[in-house]
């Protein structure tokens, strides 16, 4: 395929390098900008989509993968975000199995290669982008603009908007769907590698092309967007069609048409085959979803709940401008940017107006110029960028339907082809009449040192939650998930006095936030600050009735105040709106044994064990509740299938011990109370219950010995004291008689 336009590398002040080592360099330099993201914790999303999500366990059928959504809900749920990416979720499996358990290192290091293998991959992607599809007679694609080509991937791998995706696991969809975006693009290129004036190409690598995209579908929703762009390329790059020209002869009715390029190339027939394969797609991932979209809440995207079409328009708009801001100047980065983060624009005179009116003058700018340019090339490639940094950017605009999200940075990760093709074009330009190009060439240099260093130090801030909520308090500080998610750190260390700080500003900033008026109410419960704490959660559920949580909270707070008819109700409320709830079942079990009702109690706490196999806690009060009330045959029994179920668990085993103790089954008992103390050596009651075993059964000095170590432990201990005295009488009485 011949190619006559101009060079855009000629008069760029920029590094030459062979293709191979120009692929070295963005490999390596991408590796330094996440490399230290390599042994961060799962944070943020990843425990529901990892560590939650029981789709990565091997006792889950591998075949359940493509009926749930990426957070392991089935995709027929009215909760499903329909998030549907069963590949990305299989490479999590993977991960899991290979590494034997959710150890973050190898997810990481995995993202990171993915990350690398992209911008070497965008080394070819930009050489085609930049430069044109031109073959050798050996059938070799040539790189016509190598300079401007390797420019283009620098910018790319080092760009600081991309580290949520690839120092954030969850971010594996978005790279995963990258990967398979360009092999898609670059198998279409393949199609007309034999190509001799466009009259010929290969139906089956525009077939490979369309499954590719599907593969990346797959991945991420994201992915379908490339049969588009592949159409794009195929109508500038392959056919050269003049946009503006083509309209002109629709409009006009031009019979000349007919003869044009649009046919005798094959261009509707190409893309015949794409609109086919992407509806097919598109339909059979309907199917699969089931049911409608997904229902998100007004906190997730408020403007999308905004009554007046106006209010939605401008901050829809405004979002767009966000974004583009965050390709241009991606310093303020933030994990979440929902939640009273961005305040909805209701009129004109906000000044935020400003960035919608920047940002469409520079689209109109940069259209006009791809329609309306006499020079071909700049029509080609400025078409090329915008339609990169468009295109992808679709299915998260909300045009077609409400997206979960106001911002996210993991969506621009593929319209930053866009940006980078426009970046790297417009520094062309100013090379070619600019007289200090070195001093261009400088600068340029500079940006990319300055994202490197951006990147590490973002890269780091995602290693652990604490880092990464605390980093988004000076970005977003008007975000209640931000402030909630640093509260909820802080209560998972224990310092609740801070933690209640940051729950109080989320309440304050939203004042419908349950979540956080839940956990609020938790940590005042817990310091027996009882009479705020039922406000709060008593609030949540009037704000939201149907959340189980907190009516279960709420139930546990009034059980406290001893208002037991109300906590029944409560906790029955809970059980209403989420029918397998063993916490909430194991809670009324305790309720029902303060009250003395024993038979409701076991049956309560026999439904948590149903429903969580493992609820260690249900079957311990099982044991305990059949020992004090005298039934030791049935507490033995339940307590020996307990620990075929748990048997690593050294309170059951402490449980049963007594229970066989009581029964005179000594032997065996002893062997339980020994393998509880193993497992937790500094529990003065396993060491005390041991002692009284042995002191029943005669081995005193056995008894004397644990008695000491309990006491050692913990010399407050009810009882121990005083066994352990009367145990030393009776020694001194043995002596006594031995003497005489």
């Amino acid at each position: 395929m011949a190619q006559t336009e101009p060079n855009l590398d000629h008069g760029v002040s920029w590094f030459l390098l062979p293709s191979y080592w120009a692929k070295m360099v963005v490999a390596l330099i991408a590796f330094l900008c996440f490399a230290n993201s390599y042994d961060g914790d799962f944070v943020f999303d990843d425990s529901e989509a990892i560590i939650n999500n029981k789709d990565l366990r091997a006792e889950t059928p591998l075949g359940d993968l493509w009926h749930h959504d990426f957070w392991g809900s089935k995709l027929s749920s009215n909760t499903s975000h329909k998030s549907y990416r069963p590949l990305t979720v299989l490479t999590f499996r993977i991960n899991y199995l290979f590494a034997g358990g959710f150890y973050p290192v190898g997810f990481h290091v995995i993202n990171i290669i993915l990350h690398c293998t992209i911008s070497v991959l965008m080394v070819d992607v930009f050489s085609i982008l930049l430069g044109g599809l031109q073959f050798s007679n050996k059938g070799r694609r040539l790189n016509l603009a190598p300079k401007t080509s390797l420019l283009a991937a620098l910018l790319f791998a080092v760009h600081p908007v991309h580290t949520e995706c690839v120092a954030g696991i969850v971010g594996r969809a978005d790279l995963l769907c990258a990967l398979f975006f360009l092999l898609s693009f670059l198998g279409y290129c393949k199609a007309f590698r034999e190509n001799k004036e466009g009259h010929n190409f290969s139906i089956f690598w525009v077939l490979v092309s369309v499954i590719l995209g599907a593969i990346a579908m797959l991945c991420k929703e994201q992915g379908i967007t490339i049969l588009g762009l592949n159409a794009v390329f195929d109508a500038l790059v392959i056919n050269k069609l003049n946009v503006l020209e083509l309209i002109q002869k629709l409009l006009h009715k031009d019979k000349s048409l007919e003869n044009s390029g649009l046919l005798r190339k094959g261009l509707l027939f190409r893309i015949t085959l794409l609109m086919s394969g992407g509806a097919s797609i598109l339909y059979i991932r309907w199917r699969i979803m089931g049911t409608g979209p997904p229902a998100f809440t007004e906190v997730d995207n408020p403007a999308s709940f905004a009554d007046s079409l106006f209010v939605r328009a401008i901050n829809y708009n405004y979002y767009y401008s966000l974004n583009a801001w965050l390709l241009l100047c991606p310093w303020w980065l933030c994990f979440d940017w929902s939640m009273g983060c961005i305040p909805l624009i209701k009129s004109v005179s906000d000044w935020r107006i400003i960035a919608l009116a920047a940002l469409w003058f520079c689209l109109i700018g940069l259209i006009c110029q791809a329609l309306c340019s006499e020079d071909s090339h700049k029509r080609r490639i400025l078409t090329l960028g915008l339609g990169f940094l468009i295109i992808p950017f679709l299915p998260a605009s909300n045009l077609f339907f409400r997206v979960g999200f106001v911002v996210a940075e993991r969506v621009i990760y593929l319209p930053s082809i866009g940006y980078c093709i426009l970046f790297t074009y417009g520094f062309s330009l100013l090379s070619k009449q600019a007289k200090k190009k070195k001093i261009l060439a400088v600068a340029v240099l500079g940006i990319l040192l300055i994202n490197v260093m951006r990147c590490a130090l973002r890269s780091s801030q995602w290693r652990s939650e604490e880092q990464l909520f605390r980093s988004a308090l000076s970005v977003c500080p008007l975000n209640a998930k931000v402030h909630y998610n640093v509260g909820k750190n802080l209560a998972d260390k224990g310092n609740q006095s801070a933690a209640i700080k940051y729950y109080r500003e989320a309440v304050r900033l939203n004042p419908k936030y349950v979540h956080a008026m839940n956990n609020l109410g938790n940590i005042l419960k817990e310091r027996n600050e009882l009479q705020e704490a039922e406000e709060l959660l008593s609030l949540a559920v009037q704000i939201q009735p149907d959340f189980a949580a907190a009516w279960m909270n709420l139930g546990i707070v009034q059980n406290s105040l001893r208002r037991f008819e109300e906590a029944e109700q409560s906790y029955w409320t809970a059980i209403k709106h989420r029918k397998k709830y063993p916490d909430c079942y194991y809670n009324l079990g305790r309720l029902y044994a303060d009250l003395n009702r024993h038979i409701d109690a076991l049956n309560a706490w026999r439904n948590a064990t149903v429903l969580k196999p493992e609820h260690s806690l249900a079957w311990n009060n099982m044991i305990i509740l059949l020992d004090n009330t005298g039934n030791l045959a049935q507490a033995e029994a339940v307590g020996r299938e307990a620990l075929e179920l748990i048997p690593n668990d050294h309170s059951l085993m402490f449980s049963l011990a007594n229970v066989l103790g009581k029964s005179q089954k000594y032997k065996e008992s002893e062997a339980l109370f020994l393998k509880a103390i193993k497992a937790n050596p500094n529990a003065a009651s396993y060491h005390g219950n041991l002692a009284v075993l042995y002191h029943r059964w005669g081995n005193l000095d056995l008894a004397k010995k644990h008695y000491e170590v309990s006491l050692k432990l913990d010399p407050m201990a009810p009882g121990t004291k005083e066994n352990y005295n009367l145990l030393r009488r009776k020694l001194e009485q043995l002596q006594k008689k031995g003497s005489a």
